[in-house]
């Protein structure tokens, strides 16, 4: 009997960790309209993860749709492809979900790109995504769509 209940207890915890992952995929959230306004993919290649602009999800005549202002190999290039999202490393111990290492998030609105943090929340079904310029910082909330 010991070992079924600690063999379940392994099984509801490996449940749970995938669900903190940030791996899958995501709907950004518009800041001013509290809408999906996009997907963004998040895969992990030997535990560094990378996010990839999947699609528009509201429809914008004024909405751009290449990286006019990006200054890095990304120029010029589909915002719908880019990967927005590089080099995220797990942070700190094995319980803490967090990611961000050497991390980088790219704005393809301003060109802008920030060190990010991310954290997922509510059980893997929300992503706290953290851009950081020095101390400053702007915080987003995605939501799982898978």
């Amino acid at each position: 009997m010991k070992k079924i209940i600690s063999l379940l207890a392994v099984f509801i915890s490996l449940g749970a960790s995938a669900q903190m992952t940030p791996v899958g995929l995501w709907h950004t959230i518009d800041d001013e309209t509290n809408e999906p306004k996009g997907e963004i993919r998040i895969t992990e290649n030997n535990g560094v993860l990378s996010g990839v602009v999947g699609r528009a999800l509201k429809e914008d005549p004024k909405a751009k749709t290449v990286c006019d202002l990006c200054t890095d190999d990304r120029k010029n290039k589909n915002i719908i492809g880019m990967e927005i999202l590089r080099n995220l490393t797990r942070e700190g111990k094995e319980s803490n979900f967090s990611w961000a290492g050497k991390g980088t998030i790219l704005d393809p609105n301003n060109g802008k790109v920030y060190t990010v943090k991310m954290t997922p929340i509510e059980g893997g079904k929300r992503l706290q995504v953290r851009g950081y310029i020095g101390v400053f910082y702007r915080t987003q909330y995605w939501i799982r769509a898978e």
